[in-house]
């Protein structure tokens, strides 16, 4: 990520001074890398995340009961948002997530089936 990516990332997390928060940073899919997806992958809670994700559509982050403080659990939030595998959205003081399953299987196409059900499948010209 270039120098101006990490400072509109860290401008958009903070919340002003009134407490609001901004929205906040999400990659665009031709900036996704393999890298960092695999790096938030690589943890089984996020991967758990991902995988919980998939199942449901959009979730309230409250919704997620792991033995975790609220500040790690926060942490693996936004590790999974900033590698683009998650759109957050705030609506007041709750925040929902997405996966972002189009955006990735336009980047990355079957890297996401493979993460969500562990089985890789061939796709072959016209399929």
């Amino acid at each position: 990520m270039n120098q101006q990516g990490r400072n509109n990332r860290q401008d958009t997390d903070r919340g002003d001074q009134g407490g609001a928060m901004r929205e906040p940073f999400h990659p665009h899919q031709d900036d996704f890398r393999l890298t960092d997806i695999f790096h938030a992958l690589s943890d089984p809670i996020r991967l758990q995340i991902v995988q919980a994700l998939a199942d449901g559509g959009e979730e309230s982050c409250s919704v997620f009961n792991y033995p975790l403080t609220k500040g790690t659990l926060s942490h693996h939030f936004k590790v999974l948002r900033e590698a683009g595998l998650t759109h957050t959205r705030i609506e007041g003081r709750q925040r929902y997530i997405t996966l972002r399953r189009e955006e990735l299987d336009r980047r990355f196409p079957g890297l996401l089936q493979i993460v969500i059900t562990g089985e890789a499948r061939v796709v072959r010209n016209g399929d």
